[in-house]
Parts: structure tokens; sequence; C-alpha cells
């Protein structure tokens, strides 16, 4: 199997950032691969002929497509042609969502209620596409000034913009066709259920029927990721897990599939960015 590691860990340097972006998507990567952040995303598409993997599915975006994007959830967009590529991106930190919440309304509550990788998907009324987009161009104007109370008002329109995508999605019953094709699905199926076995080419041979040369290039093809990338980085969120209940450093490695210790902690770092005891200390401070 593949020993290529080319996932993608992509940290948010701030509590709360906003941005309204179109690109030439010539310079947008076709073989960008599956990524998550530190950061929760709020994603409202506006324009070009684009794809959005997230986790197991597959969308076909239009105009008006709203996606709510946990921090653990993985994701790519995918450009197909030339069109201009328009968006609008919102990523926003624990804390700060916390501390924008109230005891009547957790302004997280969108990102905990559905489940992992489903139902991340609305879709806005011209009417709505206006009104977000307005209340956005007014953060972006307060995040990058440093006029007196820009930063508060800054902070009344995300809540603004958390409060009416909370509403909208507690009411919404929108379902878009997932277009990942299911070869692909299962392989990602298979792994989660077998992450701390011993998991070959030959395994995925016997479970799909396919040559592992064809599974592997369509598990790349519709991910950026190699297969092997995939395991480990499904096993380093497993072992992130085990760490936050309290597992030590060696426990963690063991429960999450790795054999080998100094790889774990190798791959630990990478991925996350420190290594997994200054992970669990944080997280039990």
């Amino acid at each position: 199997m593949e020993q290529n590691t080319n996932y993608i860990f992509s940290p948010i340097e701030e509590e709360l950032i906003c941005y309204h972006k179109t690109t030439d998507t010539d310079l947008i990567s076709p073989a960008l691969p599956y990524h998550r952040h530190d950061a929760y995303e709020i994603y409202l598409f506006l324009g070009g002929n684009t794809y959005m993997y997230l986790e197991q599915s597959c969308y076909k975006l239009a105009p008006g497509d709203l996606m709510i994007i946990s921090p653990s959830e993985m994701h790519r967009c995918v450009c197909i042609d030339n069109q201009l590529y328009e968006r609008i991106g919102l990523n926003i930190k624990k804390p700060a969502l916390e501390r924008l919440s109230s005891h009547r309304s957790n302004l997280s509550s969108c990102f905990e209620s559905h489940p992992f990788g489903q139902n991340n998907l609305t879709q806005l009324s011209q009417d709505q596409i206006v009104f977000y987009c307005e209340l956005a161009e007014k953060l972006i104007s307060c995040l990058s000034s440093e006029e007196y109370g820009q930063d508060l008002l800054a902070e009344s329109y995300a809540t603004q913009l958390l409060v009416f995508i909370n509403t909208l999605y507690q009411s919404s019953t929108y379902r878009s066709n997932n277009l990942i094709p299911e070869l692909v699905s299962n392989t990602m199926t298979y792994i989660k259920e077998h992450l701390v076995e011993s998991i070959s080419s030959e395994q995925l041979e016997q479970e799909f029927h396919y040559s592992g040369k064809y599974i592997s290039q369509q598990f790349r093809k519709h991910t950026g990721l190699t297969i092997r990338s995939y395991i480990v980085d499904q096993r380093i969120s497993l072992a992130k897990s085990h760490l936050s209940t309290g597992k030590t450093v060696a426990e963690a490695c063991e429960f999450s599939g790795f054999s080998d210790y100094a790889n774990f902690i190798r791959s630990f770092k990478k991925i996350v960015g420190m290594p997994p005891g200054k992970y669990k200390a944080n997280k039990h401070a």
C-alpha cells in the first residue's frame, strides 16, 4: 500500500475570520486533498463549476448553497473548469463561538445537531443570499478596521450571522444528491470499522473485488489522498480522542492501531502540530 502521507491540517490563526473571494480557477489545484481546520467553518457558494467533498459525501454546488463544517470533518473543493469561483467563508474557533453564545442560545448547535459528515448542506433563497452577503461584508469591514468600536461591531455581525444560520438549520429539510462513488465511500467505511487492525491492499481487494491499484486510484481521484494517508489521519483522530479521555501516550498509540511508537509520535506531530504529550497536557490543563 502507498506510503505517502499527503494529509493536510490547515490551522486558522485568528479566532474569527471572514472573507469574500472570487478566484481564477486556474489557481485552484484539482489535486487539493481532503483537509480539516482547527475552527468551525461556514461556507456560502456564490458561483463557479464546483464540487464539494465532505467526508463520505460529494455535492455539485449551486449558487446559494450553504455548508457548515465542524473541525473534525474532512473536506475539499474541486473546480472543474475555468469559471470564476466565488464564495464567502467564515471560520470561527470554539472559544469565540462559546463567548458569543448565551445560556439560551448555543451558537454551535447547528454543528452539533446533525450526524457526522451528513446533512451539512442547505440552500438559501435569493433574499437570504442578499441578507447573508450584506452581513458578511459588514463583518469583513469591521475585522479589517482598527477604529474604535469596530471589534465590538464585528462580534455583533458575527452573532447575527450565526443566529441566522442556526435558525435556518433548525428548520431545513434540504437534501442534495451524494455523488461520491460507492466504492470510495465503502472503502472509507471499511477503514473506519477496521482502524485498529492492519489494513492491506490485499484485504481491500478481497473485500471489494477490485484490484488494489484500481481502488487506490479511485480513492486518490475523489479524495486527493492516498489510502495510507487517510488511514494515518483517522488513526490520529482516534488517538486524540483517547488522549482527551485520559489515556497515556503509549495507550493512545496502541489503541489507535499504530504498531510503531516512533511513527505515531512523528505522524501525530505532523498532523496536529504538536507532540501527543503536549496535546494531552493542553486538554487537561
